[in-house]
């Protein structure tokens, strides 16, 4: 199989604007002719929803929460970025793309990148003509902060509630076509399979989570914009509801999973205070604008009151080891920081698995009013879970799984190797590379629903008149078939192990053997471990109920049945990654001084693997990365 990524000729900075010039485009009054299928409603698929169903085309959009409100969108905290130059800093538009593509440590596609950089201040526009309430300055201009990787300021920001502020404007934009009839929403209905007819893909079977009966729909095109896989490790920032069925589904069914083993462990988090946890909490990023991390220089001072820590006892680490960007070093170079600093026996808190992130300073500085505005419900949240005011009290932070920069394969267009399925945000791989930079997460999201999937979905559209597929094809009852028999093989186990128990073994021995550092060994015995795991599961696990009602244990065995099968694909793809890059660091692959090296010269490539059926190792399938523009060259942040 050769992939082709369908990138535009031209200059970098010419290549979307003469897609668009030259792009196929569907005619007014045919729009109404084609339904699209969007499932998911966070910021990538309420975008795509309410601009597609604007232009004219019939939108059936499908999320399990019981409001496009509740997507996970809503929980990030500190910001979005754009390429607007506000502070006149020296941002533009090739600085954004090239910080982007450097933080990903130089395994992500250009021209996909640049196009993001490029329609990010469409976004700010976007949503500042919708009422978003982003921060702004005493004069009334918007405001900025930073984020990590960046040496400009570009992060527009919403206090610590950029995620809810910006999904409520997509909500309401999706609720105007809602009204206005081009949109009809679906929730509390989870997709369970894609339906492939002639290789297209023409529908999806999903399940009413409240009455459990289970149904097919007809489409012209599939949407995914379901986000990502973080809790595969059980314990991750995302709500629980988060999980991969909707992408693993599609690959069983013929799309490409590209790089899987990337993961994003954000360095601060409230750290795990026991076994009973089912979640654990982010704090924003933006809070290293403010707050400075350090570790106690002594082991034996870790367990004191840190007031009582004298400064030249204290190692802001990050502000030693990076000094050119000191807190706001990068994601992943900041975890493994943290992780070596509590390797090192210099770690506070429970089980000695946190740092301190120190507001002091800054309070000195500037006054608490002042921080309190910034970040007011930040440090409300931390004080609600911890007990503790980190007004007076240094935050006590530790890494955690947060974001996946894996997904499935898509081209340019935003489309998989299955004609008709495009995968948005989150669910896709296109834009981060091996690690993503803050901020921009919400970036993605909503300029592929806003700006990019409208130009694109034309090109497979306007191959698809007179195809309209009858919703009786058989292949719509086949794939029901298939999904009432899995789901009644689960509900007929009536084993004697609860489904969460299988998720937090597996959880904990991904962390343990595929987290923030992986090795062949580890990799190798958790590749041993995997399949005895699931295999106990399909023999005894509990799933108590019925099909035929609102039933939360059949929903969760099902995902945790696709995460038994997709934890192992992400540890084959970790193995066989043999170097160090971004947010995937093995551990034989690190350069003197303990920091990522990469072999360009053998996995300079998105590495997509092909589903080969049950029981058969997945093979992979390589898109070369070529780099035009920018030079790849070893990442340094000192």
């Amino acid at each position: 199989m050769t992939l082709d990524s369908k990138i535009p000729a031209g200059p970098l900075d010419k290549k979307w604007t003469s897609f668009k010039n030259t792009a196929k485009i569907i005619a007014p009054n045919n729009k109404r002719k084609f339904e699209i299928i969007i499932v998911g409603s966070g910021l990538a698929g309420a975008a795509a929803a309410a601009t597609l169903g604007e232009q004219g085309f019939n939108i059936k959009c499908f999320c399990y929460q019981d409001s496009p409100r509740r997507a996970h969108s809503i929980a990030a905290q500190g910001g979005i970025n754009a390429a607007k130059n506000y502070q006149n800093d020296g941002d533009s538009t090739f600085r954004l793309f090239y910080d982007t593509i450097k933080g990903g440590d130089f395994r992500a596609r250009e021209a996909n990148v640049y196009r993001l950089a490029e329609v990010s201040a469409n976004i700010i526009d976007q949503c500042v003509a919708q009422g978003v309430p982003f921060a702004r300055e005493y004069g009334g201009l918007l405001a900025n902060r930073s984020f990590g990787g960046a040496q400009v300021s570009r992060t527009f920001y919403a206090r610590g509630q950029t995620g809810q502020q910006l999904l409520l404007g997509a909500y309401q934009a999706l609720e105007a076509q809602v009204a206005r009839g081009s949109v009809k929403m679906f929730p509390r209905t989870e997709m369970l399979d894609l339906v492939l007819v002639d290789g297209h893909a023409k529908g999806i079977v999903v399940r009413d989570m409240i009455t459990g009966e289970i149904t097919t729909h007809a489409g012209d095109a599939v949407l995914l914009c379901t986000g990502g896989y973080g809790n595969v490790f059980y314990l991750s920032t995302n709500a629980k509801g988060c999980n991969v069925t909707a992408t693993y589904r599609a690959h069983k069914r013929g799309a490409l999973f590209a790089n899987p083993c990337y993961t994003q462990i954000h360095p601060t988090c409230i750290p795990v205070s026991g076994d009973y946890q089912s979640k654990l909490t982010l704090m924003s990023e933006s809070l290293r604008n403010d707050g400075r991390v350090w570790a106690p220089k002594r082991k034996e001072d870790c367990g004191k009151n840190p007031s009582d820590i004298p400064e030249d006892a204290r190692d802001y680490y990050l502000e030693r080891k990076y000094p050119s960007y000191g807190n706001l070093a990068p994601r992943d170079i900041s975890s493994r920081a943290a992780k070596e600093a509590c390797d090192d026996g210099r770690g506070v808190g429970p089980g000695g698995r946190g740092v301190y992130l120190d507001f002091s300073d800054a309070i000195k500085r500037f006054s608490q009013p002042v921080i309190e505005e910034k970040y007011g419900n930040l440090f409300e949240m931390y004080e609600n879970i911890t007990g503790e005011d980190a007004y007076k009290r240094p935050m006590r932070i530790y890494p955690a799984v947060h974001y996946t920069m894996g997904g499935l394969w898509v081209d340019y267009n935003l489309m998989s190797n299955i004609p008709g399925l495009h995968v948005l945000g989150e669910a896709n791989f296109s834009d981060h590379g091996a690690n993503r930079l803050g901020a921009s997460a919400l970036m993605q999201g909503l300029a592929d629903g806003y700006f990019v999937i409208p130009y694109t979905i034309g090109d497979y559209l306007s191959t698809q008149f007179g195809k309209k597929v009858d919703p009786k094809h058989p292949a719509f009852e086949e794939t029901r078939r298939e999904v009432m028999e899995r789901t009644q093989r689960l509900l007929n186990i009536k084993g004697n192990r609860s489904v969460d128990s299988f998720h937090r073994e597996l959880g904990l021995l991904l962390w343990d053997k595929c987290g923030m550092a992986r090795d062949k060994a580890g990799l190798t015995e958790a590749l041993e471990r995997i399949p005895q795991l699931r295999e106990e599961f399909w023999k005894t696990v509990s799933v108590p109920g019925s099909g035929a009602e609102l039933n939360q244990s059949l929903e969760k065995a099902g995902r945790v049945a696709d995460f038994l099968e997709f934890g192992e694909l992400m540890c084959l793809d970790a193995l066989t990654r043999e170097e160090s890059c971004g947010g995937h660091f093995r551990s034989e692959h690190q350069t003197p001084d303990g920091e990522a090296l990469r072999h360009d010269e053998d996995y300079m490539h998105v590495a997509a693997w092909k589903y080969e059926g049950a029981g058969n190792k997945a093979t992979v399938v390589k898109e070369p990365l070529v780099y035009e523009t920018v030079k790849p060259a070893t990442r340094s942040y000192k």
